[in-house]
């Protein structure tokens, strides 16, 4: 039998703060989260994940923010569009950037069947955040989210708008429990939450 030989566990040297691993950072639209997570990431590879819907050309404005988001990646960036994050987060890999985790939650909602009244839309949903927030606590990959406060504004005029708003509220919730780091971007400026 092969004695075990435990080592210690490397110490943080000091004045340099340790890298997290699992990072959220949260902020409102146009607050400049984007932009802060992107330079948690810089000085090398990284997998972009991008939720959002592929610009085909039917809505200009949404294709114009889309080129601007791309236009700031480094070329050492793979962008993966794709709604499967835990088969990105289960994969070995250099960092990860998750941008974002509200159009993944609206593309989530619509693919359930949650707008539609699927009779099974709510189970259906229930498990896609619950296999989302297992793979983001257990990947092996260093990963930073981004996903918009959605609890501050006005409450929303549609029972839509407000069960969109209570699930992001959720997700959000779950999400930053299982991080390493939360941030809050508000005008441009970071304040570190955990």
């Amino acid at each position: 039998m092969t004695p075990v030989v435990h080592r210690p566990r490397p110490r943080p040297v000091p004045g340099r703060p340790r890298r997290a691993r699992r990072v959220l950072v949260l902020g409102g639209a146009r607050s400049g989260k984007s932009s802060f997570a992107e330079s948690l990431l810089t000085g090398g590879a990284a997998d972009y994940l991008a939720c959002g819907p592929v610009p085909d050309g039917s809505d200009p404005e949404w294709g114009e923010r889309v080129a601007r988001h791309r236009a700031r990646r480094p070329d050492s960036w793979h962008t993966v569009e794709t709604v499967d994050l835990p088969g990105q987060f289960g994969r070995p890999g250099p960092p990860v950037l998750l941008d974002c985790l509200t159009t993944w939650l609206a593309r989530t909602m619509d693919d359930c069947g949650v707008w539609s009244g699927a009779p099974d839309a709510d189970r259906r949903l229930a498990d896609r955040v619950d296999a989302l927030v297992a793979a983001w606590t257990a990947t092996p990959r260093r990963v930073v989210a981004v996903s918009n406060e959605v609890g501050s504004g006005v409450v929303p005029a549609t029972p839509s708008g407000r069960r969109f708003r209570d699930e992001q509220g959720i997700l959000n919730n779950r999400v930053a429990a299982a991080s390493d780091r939360v941030w809050l971007i508000t005008a441009g400026i970071p304040q570190r939450l955990r």
